[in-house]
């Protein structure tokens, strides 16, 4: 799904929470998306080596 461009031009506040903290929206979207990529790769059988998340 793609947000309009224009429509969020014209939310000041919107744009300006991004600048400030980044955009936790299209963060969320590209983790999402990563995992239907892994977890449709589980469903077919492709085993995927495990990532480390940096955590001791």
């Amino acid at each position: 799904m793609k947000t309009d461009s224009t429509r969020t031009e014209e939310l000041p506040i919107y744009a300006s929470l991004i600048r400030e903290r980044g955009d936790v929206v299209e963060e969320a979207r590209a983790v999402a998306e990563e995992t239907q990529h892994q977890m449709a790769q589980a469903l077919n059988g492709v085993a995927a080596a495990p990532q480390e998340t940096g955590a001791p």
